[in-house]
């Protein structure tokens, strides 16, 4: 197979079930989390300058668990105390259940999607219509925004964090077959710091919408990404090499084919030798009994045509003495 090797361009996960890791054990690969971009938060000064006033919203609708730790640090430097009636909206229980790391989480109204899909949050967002939202976002926009415009939806994005290069040191060692983005920044990072490496037959994983259009922007071919089959990037990698796996097997065994195709005509030559070698000694021995049997028979014809004399002789004696 030729991924051997493996970059998510996404921080090492906490938990040592993700399904990252069970890829390196069924397939042998080695995967390295190196993330291309980093967040920054930004600062209550750059935040006061968009003129949001975050106490007018009455509902929050959150994509990433980034999203909530900059929402309420900029909650906190801007003075501004949380009210237990403020509402959550979120992409997924996941991201639902890291509130628990800033507020009560029985307390509080929370609402999420099911399928872990921003489509699915929609109804459930339309049923609270009625509610001011606020969408902590950065700088680069996602999908998950798209998604929102789309359905109509009344809403607000609010920068408060920004996504910055995170550049590779000189020297750091880059051998990967396969690099697997997330974000448009990380598209751009890469074609930043390693313009020469976009040469190699390296393979391209990409995740989203706009990570997709940045990398056909910057001339990426793009292998393996999320499907309705394949809805997880780990699960899309896997899919991938499932497939290159059974494509070397079927080579390996066309080649073994072809191998035994041609070791084939050697074969009968061989065949057809021992069978003119085995012919061959079956008619020497053929001839060589024969010439036995003819030495026999004239020697025991000369033994008969010495008995005829002897008797002759014999008889010639006889008559003598008469």
């Amino acid at each position: 197979m030729n991924v051997k090797k493996i970059l998510v361009s996404q921080p090492r996960p906490t938990s040592e079930k993700s399904p990252y890791f069970d890829l390196e054990k069924k397939y042998g690969v080695e995967i390295v989390f190196r993330p291309f971009i980093k967040v920054e938060g930004l600062t209550s000064k750059e935040f006061r300058q968009s003129k949001i006033n975050v106490p007018e919203y009455s509902a929050i609708i959150l994509t990433a668990r980034t999203a909530i730790d900059h929402f309420f640090r900029l909650c906190k430097e801007l003075r501004y105390n949380v009210p237990d009636t403020l509402k959550y909206f979120c992409v997924s229980e996941t991201i639902a259940h890291y509130l628990q790391k800033y507020v009560v989480y029985r307390k509080r109204k929370i609402f999420y999607s099911e399928t872990g899909l921003m489509e699915d949050l929609i109804p459930i967002i339309a049923k609270h219509h009625k509610e001011t939202y606020l969408m902590p976002v950065s700088d680069v926009h996602n999908d998950k925004a798209v998604v929102l415009d789309n359905n109509k939806v009344k809403y607000v994005k609010a920068v408060m964090y920004r996504t910055v290069s995170n550049d590779f040191k000189p020297g750091e060692q880059f051998d990967y077959d396969m690099l697997v983005f997330f974000t448009p920044a990380g598209i751009k990072s890469y074609t930043t710091n390693f313009p020469d490496y976009m040469e190699r037959n390296v393979v391209i994983a990409a995740m989203g919408q706009t990570t997709l259009e940045a990398a056909a922007a910057a001339g990426l071919k793009v292998d393996v990404t999320i499907t309705p089959e394949t809805p997880s990037m780990a699960s899309a990698i896997e899919q991938y090499l499932k497939k290159a796996i059974a494509e070397e097997e079927k080579a390996a065994a066309k080649a073994a084919k072809a191998a035994k195709s041609k070791a084939t005509p050697t074969k009968k030559a061989t065949s057809t030798a021992k069978k003119a070698t085995t012919a061959k000694k079956a008619t020497a021995t053929a001839t060589a009994k024969k010439a036995t049997t003819a030495k026999k028979a004239t020697s025991t014809a000369k033994k008969a045509t010495t008995a005829k004399k002897a008797t002759a002789t014999a008889k010639k004696a006889a008559d003598s003495k008469k």
